[in-house]
Parts: C-alpha cells; structure tokens; sequence
C-alpha cells in the first residue's frame, strides 16, 4: 500500500508540473503514464519480495523480471507516442513516466522492508 499512495501522490504531483508547463493537453498523458508506472513498480516491488532471502540467482532472476516490466513501460510509451502523438506528447509523457518511476524505483529498498 505504500507504494500504491506514494505512486499516485507523485503522479498528483508530476501531472501538475506538466500542466504548469505544457497545459491541458499534458495531463492525460502525466496520469495514465504516471498511473502506469505506479502499477509497474507494485507488480515489481510484489514479484521480488518473496525472494529476498533466497539465493542471490533467484533473486536476481526476480529483480530481472521487474526490470523487464520498467522496459515494457518505456515500450509503451512508444506505442502510445507512435499511435496518437497529439493524445500522448513525447516530452510530457515521457516526464509523466520516468518523473514516477524513478523515485519509486530509489524508494524500492524501503518498501521492500
């Protein structure tokens, strides 16, 4: 739950700053890019968890498989880019995704305690 309220509290957040930058035709883009980040790194944070006691290959096995999940978002950017570039703008999106993403990601350590 920790990660569910600080991942929509900096998508709140991040989708502001867009919107202050680049006006209303950024927030769609900040929320469901921010939203999704938030989804990924639970999936992530809930797939390493159980293995932090084991050995290191299956935890690095898992750790991989979250990593894989961050490299679907970014394969999701681009598609959402590609398909409707006025819907999702590159820059807005993409600042919408990495803004949530990585401190999320620098938080990992503490929500895994």
């Amino acid at each position: 739950m920790k990660v569910l309220g600080t991942g929509v509290l900096l998508t709140v957040v991040v989708t502001a700053i867009l919107w202050a930058v680049w006006g209303r035709g950024a927030i769609l883009g900040g929320v469901s890019f921010g939203l999704l980040a938030t989804v990924i790194q639970i999936v992530a944070v809930a797939i390493v968890r159980p293995v932090l006691s084991a050995p290191f290959a299956k935890f690095l096995a898992r750790w991989g498989m979250g990593m894989g999940l961050r490299l679907l978002g970014v394969v999701a950017f681009v598609v959402a880019v590609v398909v409707n570039r006025e819907l999702f703008p590159p820059l807005p999106v993409a600042c919408g995704y990495l803004g949530v993403l990585v401190p999320l990601l620098f938080m990992e350590i503490r929500f895994l305690r």
